[in-house]
């Protein structure tokens, strides 16, 4: 028997078709329709791109009349409280909002996928982060343009100023790196390492060090708990200063100093990835909470902010009042801003024991020592900013398209900045709203992008029951550019993003009821619409460097140095064919671990692969030379027997540029 919605959809199928053969408007007003009932699309025109997919997630008319949305990320408020200004993450543009009539006053162009703002002393000029550009525009406000660009490291995102405003500091998400350009200049002075994606930037008062972030934890020979770090940097001498050590904890990236200069507060989340998943139900799979940093001793605490029955996911922005009474910390997962009263947080520190302070980071009961309050918005909120007179904080509810106005003294939404460029939502957009969502796991414990931050990796392992507690460990996987590399997770059993997404994710992960159809149609478009970023590796004409060249040719060949032909098998090109780099099949490379069921493994994609460490099924090669030296002893993962030192040098750099 077909089902009722089955037969609707082979309709819509057979429709289309019958509209594509005999090009009449009727058919195609048919189709459109059938769309527009079940996914909710009001399409903008009747044609063969209303409807048919094209394999890169959504329709044709998504990809190429895809509605412009601006999605605000990060926030800045001028000295005088009498404009904001936002980052437009998907609209590779600086809103300038003026707050005292609440609305939108104008819209300048800066590069690709902007991420922060940071405004100089004189209000005269505005420096936008733009990811996909790897350079910071520079934006006259008298002007209302772009003027110039600085450069930066690999996908900037956080941006401070030093207090004599001669040098912007820029974090280089995904160079590792923190870069500090003179503004005098407009030429980047120094590149300092800055641990592991650095995310946000915050000087403490007095000027003299920068705070920064680390997203995602250090990568090791896993599994292992997470470590991440705060890094400390002197700002007159351009220098790391220390680095302050996470356990067990990863994802920080917002960040804060306290008015006094005495501590720092910052966003990070807990995983608990090598318990069994069982603990999802349990309550307790992946908690969300702040570290608590004495900047005299340079010591964290960790606290969190869940209750016993309610998780509050993803935090990723935290800022105080001017007076430094209050916190407000975003949560992009759980739609809601947590209101933390400073002065019972010091009480609290202070009451508590050496032991007491260890382990805090696992006390479920300790947030009502300290939450005021937990103030609802809209879809994804992000970034925020604090009016400098105290008495507003602003919202970026990225997903809704809006600034959101918090009443400080009332603490709650008393207004909102409405930044849409249409009202109009997509599949795709709709898709990306369930992705960042926590509502649909037990208790709002974790969102998908919780496990996937920037739709890709978290560098961690996990451990899901079926198989057996404690067995088969596997190592996270991207999800960027996923389609077309089907079959999916580690052993292969899933044969499509609808099996992945559906009731195996609900029954082992989310452990609520699963995805509605429509629901799942949605978040699978969005999954198979995700891009890599542009790979730094790789030149922008295709032209390889002699080092990567060389490795190139040791990626393709047939037969060893001394003319041995290498059985087809063990050639890198037989499992890891392009486009995708992956043939889609399952193979044994001697990779098996004593807790492994078997030794066969979906043959993974290899596209920005420098972006996927750790590596093997399990996460446990740190980098990709260790797949190599440490874990390819028998020639079982091809055979690199004859290479030397610089031969797998040279096979790396290449394998950076796919």
């Amino acid at each position: 028997m077909i089902s009722r919605r089955k037969k609707n959809w082979i309709g819509i199928l057979a429709a289309s078709a019958l509209a594509l053969a005999a090009s009449g408007l009727a058919a195609h007003r048919f189709a459109a329709e059938h769309v527009r009932y079940y996914t909710g699309i009001e399409p903008e025109s009747l044609n063969c791109v209303s409807c048919h997919y094209v394999g890169h997630g959504g329709t044709l008319a998504d990809r190429l009349a895809r509605p412009r949305y601006r999605s605000p990320l990060n926030l800045a408020v001028s000295a005088d409280g009498r404009r904001l200004f936002a980052a437009a993450s998907q609209g590779d543009a600086l809103l300038v909002v003026d707050l005292e009539n609440l609305r939108l006053l104008s819209e300048i162009p800066v590069g690709s996928r902007p991420n922060s703002v940071a405004l100089s002393a004189d209000g005269r000029r505005a420096y936008v982060s733009c990811e996909g550009a790897d350079s910071v525009s520079v934006v006259d406000l008298e002007s209302g343009s772009a003027v110039a660009a600085l450069p930066a490291g690999s996908a900037p995102a956080g941006l401070a100023i030093s207090r004599d405003g001669s040098t912007l500091f820029i974090a280089n998400w995904f160079g590792n790196d923190l870069s500090a350009v003179d503004l005098r200049r407009g030429e980047e002075a120094r590149r300092l390492p800055a641990g592991s994606n650095p995310y946000d930037l915050a000087l403490t008062p007095d000027g003299q060090h920068l705070l920064v972030t680390n997203q995602l934890s250090f990568t090791s020979s896993r599994p292992s708990p997470p470590v991440s770090e705060v890094t400390v940097m002197d700002v007159e001498k351009r220098e790391v200063a220390g680095r302050i050590q996470l356990q067990n904890a990863h994802l920080l990236e917002g960040v804060a100093v306290a008015p006094e200069g005495d501590l720092a507060l910052i966003t990070l989340v807990r995983p608990k990835n090598l318990l069994p998943a069982t603990q999802v139900a349990r309550g307790w799979m992946m908690t969300n909470g702040l570290g608590v940093v004495d900047l005299k001793t340079r010591q964290a605490v960790q606290l969190l902010l869940d209750e016993p029955n309610a998780f509050y996911a993803d935090p990723c922005d935290v800022a105080f009042t001017p007076d430094g009474r209050l916190a407000f910390v975003s949560h992009s997962g759980a739609d809601a801003v947590t209101v933390i009263e400073v002065a019972r947080l010091r009480e609290l520190l202070e009451s508590m024991t050496a032991e007491e302070r260890r382990t805090a980071g696992n006390h479920l009961g300790l947030s009502r020592r300290f939450v005021k309050a937990r103030i609802p918005t809209g879809a994804n909120p992000k970034g925020l900013a604090v009016s400098p007179d105290g008495k507003r904080v602003y919202v970026a509810e990225r997903l809704a398209d809006r600034i959101a106005v918090i009443d400080v003294e009332r603490l709650q939404i008393s207004g909102s900045i409405d930044v849409t460029a249409t009202r109009r939502e997509t599949v795709l957009r709709r898709g990306e709203k369930l992705f960042n969502s926590a509502a649909r796991t037990f208790q709002g414990q974790f969102s998908c992008r919780s496990c996937h931050p920037n739709n890709h990796v978290d560098r961690l392992q996990y451990d899901f029951e079926p198989d057996g507690l404690g067995r088969n460990i596997v190592d996270n996987r991207t999800l960027l550019e996923i389609d077309r590399t089907g079959p999916f997770k580690w052993n292969g059993k899933n044969t499509s993003m609808y099996m992945q997404c559906g009731m195996r994710f609900a029954k082992f992960l989310t452990r609520v009821e699963p995805f509605s159809f429509d629901d799942l149609n949605a978040m699978v478009a969005f999954l198979r619409s995700l891009r890599n970023p542009p790979n730094s590796h790789r030149a922008k004409d295709g032209t390889l460097t002699p080092a990567q060249a060389r490795g190139k040719a040791l990626y393709e060949r047939a037969a060893m140095k001394d003319g041995t032909p290498i059985p087809p098998k063990s050639r890198c090109l037989t499992c890891h064919p392009p486009p995708f780099f992956t043939n889609r099949q399952k193979a044994d490379v001697g990779s098996i671990s004593p807790a492994d069921s078997s030794g066969e493994f979906d043959t993974p994609q290899l596209r920005n692969i420098y972006q996927s460490a750790p590596y093997l099924h399990d996460g446990k090669a740190a980098t990709l030379e260790e797949i190599w030296t440490r874990f390819n002893p028998d020639d079982t993962h091809g055979v690199t027997v004859d290479f030397s030192k610089s031969d797998l040098n040279d096979l790396i750099e290449y394998l950076k540029t796919l």
